[in-house]
């Protein structure tokens, strides 16, 4: 008993430095990607005004949602079946990529004809009447996005975790403000400035299928036909993800949508901002939930629940720690934020605040959808997503109308909070461990602790604008150097810098004592 014991706790060990290294990395990556994404949102509100950055920010809600529901659940498949398969030539690993990949192209290239048939009905609506050519372009590019979305899965599970970073976290995002922003020197349209936002994804594909090939086996003799039980295992995972996975892609730009529909374009706009802003702040939780993902889907495959169990804890830890800052300060100094866009996106600072609160939420949860996934119980994830989403929708439809962003964003703060709530008890149960621990507890009272009184100086003195911002970041960034002169926060950071470095704190040789 003792040994086994012993056993679980050196795994758990061995996999929460694992998962420090895989996390920095996307950690890193998230950053550059929420950099340049902040970047692309001020060349469309800059470039385009309120209107126009609806019109836009609703063309790409329309390829982001039908991307996601075209996928049919296989990303997240793919996350699931390749690590606990063999890649190479002789490897089983290849022949999921028929069965991940043929059903979400059938669909996606119907999506794609049929939404270029009803492109100038749908435009009216939602786009106005010259939408037409832009709802054109956006479904003609469903395929191409559904296929990048598929291989990135498949690079994440054959490469290092690097070679995804290199991918989703800069060629995209960086690609993408500078093929928008040149669309806007040149004094091109929306359409030109759409299509140098869908550029980047056909750059990223090709890239992507080069960089599988080699690891799969592909051409290399590695068998692409796959017998019919991995076809019925896989979709039977994989198609309960699919309406959650839409839900979970989607999830602004629903709201994007309703709200374009339902109050105005300029409204959209200015909720479409807002909400840029929030997923920027998410950023880091999603760099750490593809970092890792692999590795959970293993431990859990193996019914190493308890490593698992350690793995989320740490990494919620982190999420915290780096994110309800941000979310803290979105909250409190939210015009200073928006100021950036233009006077015009003023009116959605009580818009930012609602849904900056509602993200504390789910980043204090941690990737319990991960959890869910991971472990085979992607019913149980879809059934949270179908609970945030009706509350989503069902709140849009009264409020919009009447409040415009701000009510969407109420509509889709309860949403948040009714899905990740709804995950995080199903993760506790599925799992059987203590999915929070009094290390989590303790980060999340310290950064709001140290965010409160650093946002209280600069409310008090200068107010919720740039100044009032600045004064705040200038006295948090005096509490973390005073911080660093606690050796409990110094041994911390070494800890963790050993983890991302492959070694246990005990491995690290003893220093000499100084001044003894």
């Amino acid at each position: 008993m003792t040994t086994a014991i012993t056993r679980a706790t050196v795994d758990g060990a061995a996999e929460t430095r694992r998962s420090a290294r895989s996390g920095l990395a996307g950690l890193l990556g998230a950053a550059a990607s929420g950099l340049f994404g902040f970047v692309l949102v001020v060349v469309i509100t800059r470039g385009y005004g309120p209107a126009g950055a609806g019109a836009f920010f609703a063309a790409i809600g329309v390829v982001t949602v039908a991307a996601a529901v075209c996928t049919l659940g296989a990303e997240t498949g793919l996350m699931w079946a390749l690590p606990r398969r063999r890649a190479g030539a002789t490897g089983d690993a290849a022949r999921m990529l028929p069965v991940a990949m043929v059903p979400p192209m059938l669909v996606a290239v119907l999506v794609a004809v049929g939404g270029v048939l009803v492109a100038g009905p749908l435009a009216g609506r939602l786009l106005g009447p010259a939408g037409g050519s832009l709802l054109v372009v956006t479904f003609a590019a469903v395929p191409v996005v559904v296929a990048m979305n598929l291989l990135l899965a498949v690079l994440r599970c054959v490469r290092p975790m690097r070679a995804y970073v290199a991918v989703q976290f800069l060629l995209l995002p960086v690609a993408r403000p500078l093929l928008v922003g040149a669309a806007v020197l040149a004094g091109g349209g929306l359409l030109v400035g759409l299509t140098g936002w869908l550029v980047p994804a056909a750059l990223a594909l090709l890239v992507c299928l080069v960089l599988v090939a080699g690891p799969l086996g592909v051409g290399a003799g590695a068998r692409l036909c796959a017998p019919r039980g991995d076809w019925s295992t896989f979709w039977r995972f994989a198609l309960p993800r699919a309406a959650s996975a839409a839900i979970d892609a989607g999830s602004m730009w629903i709201g994007v949508l309703l709200t374009s529909a339902l109050a105005s374009s300029a409204e959209a706009g200015v909720f479409g901002a807002v909400g840029r802003y929030v997923l920027a702040g998410q950023l880091a939780m999603q760099g750490l939930r593809v970092a890792v993902s692999p590795q959970l889907s293993r431990l859990l495959g193996r019914g190493e629940r308890a490593a698992a169990a350690a793995v989320h804890r740490q990494l919620t830890t982190w999420g915290v720690v780096l994110s309800w800052p941000v979310y803290l300060l979105l909250a409190v100094f939210g015009p200073a934020f928006l100021a950036l866009f233009g006077a015009d996106f003023a009116d959605g600072a009580a818009a930012l605040t609602v849904l900056a609160l509602a993200m504390l939420v789910n980043t204090g949860v941690g990737n319990v959808q991960s959890m869910l996934l991971m472990g085979g119980r992607s019913g149980l994830h879809l059934a949270g997503a179908l609970a945030g989403l009706l509350v989503t929708v069902g709140l849009g439809l009264v409020l919009i109308p009447a409040h415009g962003a701000t009510g969407a964003a109420v509509a889709w703060a309860a949403g948040i909070v009714t899905e990740n709530l709804t995950a995080a008890t199903c993760a506790r149960l599925v799992v059987g461990q203590r999915l929070v621990d009094a290390r989590m507890l303790v980060a999340a009272a310290a950064t709001v602790g140290g965010l409160g009184l650093a946002s209280v100086l600069g409310l008090a003195v200068a107010g919720r604008g740039l100044p009032g911002l600045a004064l705040a970041l200038a006295a948090l960034s005096a509490i973390c150097v005073g911080l660093l002169t606690l050796s409990g926060v110094r041994g911390g950071i070494r800890a963790t810098m050993l983890q991302v470095r492959g070694r246990s704190p005990a491995e690290d040789p003893p220093r000499l004592s100084e001044g003894r």
